[in-house]
């Protein structure tokens, strides 16, 4: 499994699709729309999305692999409703639109299989 990547907002890295070897590299992380229901009912939570990173550095068949919500008065611990879908359908539009520069092996463009992130969804607190 590939590391896991905990950042929700825009990276834009630094140069280019060079040609020499290395791991896999974000390059645009798309912020997340917050969900309406979410939203109305105070909720906030997370969810961990699976993708492989294509040869040309898109991402492919994403998948909710963990999720978590709860409410901003929570006391009882980080995670008090898991699973909760809430989350998931925004941080799937997100986690499409995330580009990468790929792993690259022996010259060649490689796609990257199991790349996990790990979208927050947080209040402002006010």
């Amino acid at each position: 499994m590939a590391g896991l990547d905990t950042s929700a907002g825009i990276d834009i890295g630094s140069g280019g699709f060079g040609i020499s070897d290395g791991e896999y590299l974000p390059i645009v992380k798309v912020q997340p729309v917050y969900p309406r229901r979410a939203l109305s009912r105070g909720l906030q939570g997370w969810a961990i999305v699976e993708f492989t990173v294509s040869a040309q550095g898109t991402v492919v068949a994403p998948v909710i692999v963990s999720n978590c919500g709860w409410t901003r008065d929570r006391n009882a611990g980080p995670c008090i409703d898991s699973p909760n879908s809430v989350f998931d359908s925004a941080a799937l539009r997100a986690a499409q639109k995330f580009k990468y520069k790929p792993k690259v092996i022996d010259g060649e463009p490689t796609e990257t299989a199991g790349v996990q992130n790990r979208i927050v969804f947080e209040l402002a607190e006010g």
